[in-house]
């Protein structure tokens, strides 16, 4: 007798509470909506009332002169991202219209035999491909590393592999006795432990007494495959430039055309090589080591102390401390090496974790040494800390996730804030163009990319997030699922048949924001007077779709 009567009153004051927060509308009279609103209800006979007049005056003191500030912190930022992609852009343009190649930048010569010493003027390579549990596509890598044009006796091929599973490895053993018949000099190496992932298998293969013979190390992850004359296109820039520490090439895709989400990540990707990585080797002669496909100089890698574990990004790790110490990095970006993308909507969630968490972290543990850095000028210091870490790094990922799905859903109810159009629409159209005219083939796709790219912004500002405070999965590494040639094999049946279940399919993250994202929308539809609803239906739409598993393969 007594809970119902007060659950009904908890309720009723509630409700009025929310309207009071949220209701916008600025002509209250008008709208019959009255200055003063009370909840009431009945408790044993005796009628309870609560004044719920200071509610409003909560919104108007406190909640909405903070979202405005909020609201101008978000347009500071967008400014400040607009800017910097309009200085990279003009960068390329410039190496378009001037053609800034590697080759019109750094000498550049073919390697060539001499009479009398022969292939001694060849300096000796180490390929090394690190490996774990890749069954899909050992065959493809190794014997890319082992197809590549280089003379036998000045190359040696190292397998790191640290697989678990006995069949893996004997299939790895397998593919190295057959090409180490054929003239191959080709290396198993295993540990016995998984100590660093990547970057402690990578430090463990740079022990070994061979490679003390080597000048210049090319990495290529399990799932690349370069081409032969790869070796003859990058090393020169090393032979003939001492400066030069990294020679790193871009990335082409072989299942692109997969699915919808590996064309949208076609379409990121294009653009960081086009625009990040071509304008930071024009600016600075600096930008993150991809982790693959790049050819580095022995004595760099040992001058900057080698590999390192204390991030999941060992490659920018190793490419920011070689730059401190005044190496030189070159782009070759006419030279191109197959790899495959992530086509699960699962894996690719764990590659974006792993790609924001790790810069986040690796910021906070060099941010004091990247400022007591002597050995370079300071306006390269100065693009470390704010163009390549802090903005692109760290804020691009906050502030697409903050605006375009927490603040731009919850301006509908505040009315009396006003958002800039250029905010909303000009400068993320110009942006967006920017990033199509990387993969113009994909133009009719710009839609879905910006939605589904406003959708993984979720995970990314999550994963910065863990990177800078050093949550409890900043250390986390989940080896990204390939299939190399299997979807078009007889492997195909095999593949599909894994059944998920309808729970394990759902992403409550996910879920949860299309719900938020859909009220606001609904709310926009009923009672605001801007077009925003259209948008927040389609975010809405994504974010629902993503939150049910009907993403990639």
């Amino acid at each position: 007798m007594f809970l119902k009567p007060l659950i009904i009153f908890l309720h009723d004051s509630c409700l009025a509470l929310i309207s009071l927060l949220f209701h916008g509308r600025n002509s209250e009279d008008a709208a019959g909506v009255p200055k003063r609103i009370e909840a009431s209800s009945i408790i044993n006979g005796v009628r309870i009332s609560i004044d719920t007049s200071w509610g409003r005056q909560l919104r108007s003191l406190l909640i909405v002169p903070i979202f405005k500030c909020l609201v101008a912190l978000c347009l500071i930022l967008s400014l400040l991202v607009f800017i910097e992609g309009i200085y990279m852009n003009l960068v390329v343009l410039y190496v378009k219209l001037f053609n800034r190649k590697p080759e019109k930048v750094y000498k550049w010569e073919p390697m060539l035999e001499d009479i009398e010493l022969g292939h001694e003027t060849y300096p000796m390579v180490l390929v090394q491909i690190p490996m774990y549990n890749e069954k899909e596509v050992l065959q493809l890598s190794i014997g890319a590393a082992c197809r590549l044009i280089w003379p036998l006796d000045r190359l040696t091929v190292q397998v790191l592999d640290d697989s678990t599973d006995e069949t893996i490895k004997e299939l790895v053993n397998a593919e190295c006795a057959k090409w180490e018949s054929k003239g191959i000099n080709i290396k198993c190496e295993r540990r016995d432990n998984r100590n660093g992932y990547k970057a402690g298998a990578l430090k463990q293969g740079m022990k070994h007494s061979y490679v003390k013979l080597c000048n210049y190390v090319a990495i290529f992850d399990a799932d690349f495959q370069p081409e032969p004359d790869y070796l003859q296109r990058s090393v020169p820039f090393l032979v003939h430039n001492p400066e030069v520490a990294l020679v790193q090439a871009r990335w082409r895709f072989m299942n692109a055309n997969k699915c919808l989400m590996t064309r949208m990540q076609e379409m990121s990707l294009n653009y960081h090589f086009m625009a990040e990585q071509e304008s930071g080797f024009i600016r600075h002669a600096f930008f993150s080591f991809n982790g693959t496909a790049g050819v580095w100089r022995m004595a760099a890698m040992e001058e900057a102390g080698g590999w390192n574990d204390r991030t999941t990004v060992e490659d920018m790790d190793l490419a920011v401390r070689a730059s401190l110490l005044g190496w030189k990095f070159v782009f070759f970006n006419n030279l191109a090496v197959k790899s495959e993308l992530p086509s699960k909507f699962k894996a690719f969630r764990f590659q974006q974790h792993r790609w924001s968490c790790g810069p986040a972290n690796l910021f906070r543990k060099m941010i004091v040494e990247i400022i007591r850095n002597k050995r370079v000028t300071i306006w390269k210091r100065l693009y470390l800390i704010y163009s390549f870490f802090f903005l692109r790094k760290i804020i691009v990922h906050s502030f697409t996730f903050f605006f375009y799905c927490v603040i731009l859903p919850t301006s509908v109810f505040f009315p009396e804030v006003n958002i800039p159009a250029w905010s909303t629409f000009y400068i993320p159209s110009i942006i967006t163009l920017f990033i199509v005219i990387a993969t113009p083939r994909s133009f009719y796709l710009v839609i879905f990319w910006i939605l589904f790219e406003n959708v993984m912004s979720m995970h990314r500002t999550k994963g910065t997030f863990i990177g800078i405070l050093e949550g409890g999965r900043v250390n986390e590494w989940v080896v990204t699922e390939k299939f190399g040639d299997a979807l078009k094999t007889k492997l195909l049946p095999q593949v599909g048949k894994s059944r998920i279940g309808c729970f394990e399919r759902v992403n409550s993250k996910e879920m949860m924001m299309g719900i938020y994202i859909l009220c606001c929308a609904c709310y926009g539809l009923a009672y605001g007077n801007t077009l925003l609803y259209i948008y927040l239906f389609m975010q809405a739409a994504a974010f629902l779709v993503s939150g049910v598993g009907f993403v990639g393969t």
